[in-house]
């Protein structure tokens, strides 16, 4: 695997192999890996001729800069998973090289209700920071196609509008969640855990899977309000949302039928870490 810090050199090397770059795969990380990701370095793989994985802990997507001060860092271990998978390339900026003129000025990207609903109501700003990043890594990087995985739900949803807006030429493939066998997404922020935590952190898909097998028995924010309910009985000290939505907007779905295509969403926290998650139902 070869390590870029510049994009200069990046550059160079993308042109000097113009014909494997037509097929460029990229998976976008900001570090701490865990398998989910190594998940979308395979997918990359299968589907792309030459894969690049980014490391770079974005500054503008977080609201809280003492959460972004607490990311874990574990460079080592993820620079070793990236060689063990089979990545061909790293991409591992500082920030003066994804934001020059600095980030506290960003573009504004027109993100519809999206950036309202959910996570944009309990993380104002959060998805601009999202595009602003991805954006300049799309254009860094240069790739046929993105990689992220579905526990992002609603980030998948921001980055497949900012390339329609701005009519961007790479795929968007949205990949399964992976999950710990009892049922926990693999999550960066899992690391942050204390074992109890972690135990009640598997409530989570528990709640969502019992959500799925009883929509067709009761109302739907009935369903949401025992879900939070249980929950904060197990040991959550908040719960943002439980929310049963429409795939394709994330507007609350009211009725059902065989032709709609809903999701279940839920953030909630243990402690300090607040966790997201979300089920196809």
């Amino acid at each position: 695997m070869i390590i870029f810090h510049k994009q200069k050199d990046l550059h160079q090397f993308s042109q000097k192999n113009a014909g494997f770059w037509q097929k460029c795969g990229f998976v976008p990380t900001m570090g701490a890996l865990h398998e989910g990701h190594i998940s979308l370095i395979r997918q990359s793989k299968i589907n792309s001729s030459i894969t690049v994985a980014s490391i770079f802990v974005n500054p503008s997507q977080f609201n809280d800069q003492a959460d972004f001060a607490k990311y874990p860092v574990t460079l080592e271990k993820d620079i070793r998973m990236l060689e063990e998978c089979g990545c061909d390339i790293l991409f591992l900026p500082g920030v003066e090289e994804i934001y020059p003129d600095g980030w506290r000025n960003p573009e504004s990207y027109d993100l519809g209700s999206l950036e309202n609903l959910l996570e944009g109501t309990y993380r104002p700003g959060h998805f601009q920071g999202v595009c602003q990043v991805v954006h300049r890594l799309l254009d860094i990087v240069k790739p046929a196609a993105i990689f992220m995985g579905q526990k992002d739900f609603q980030q998948c949803m921001v980055v497949k509008r900012l390339i329609e807006l701005k009519n961007l030429p790479v795929q968007l493939h949205t990949c399964p969640t992976l999950r710990e066998p009892d049922g926990l997404a693999m999550s960066s922020r899992n690391m942050r855990l204390n074992n109890m935590q972690r135990e009640t952190a598997t409530a989570i898909y528990r709640e969502m899977t019992r959500i799925k097998n009883d929509l067709a028995l009761f109302p739907f924010r009935d369903l949401e309000k025992k879900a939070t309910e249980n929950l904060l009985k197990a040991g959550f000290s908040k719960v943002d949302y439980v929310s049963i939505a429409i795939q394709g907007t994330l507007e609350p779905l009211e009725t059902g039928n065989n032709d709609t295509l809903a999701v279940v969403l839920v953030a909630a926290f243990l402690g300090e870490v607040r966790l997201i998650d979300n089920l196809l139902l």
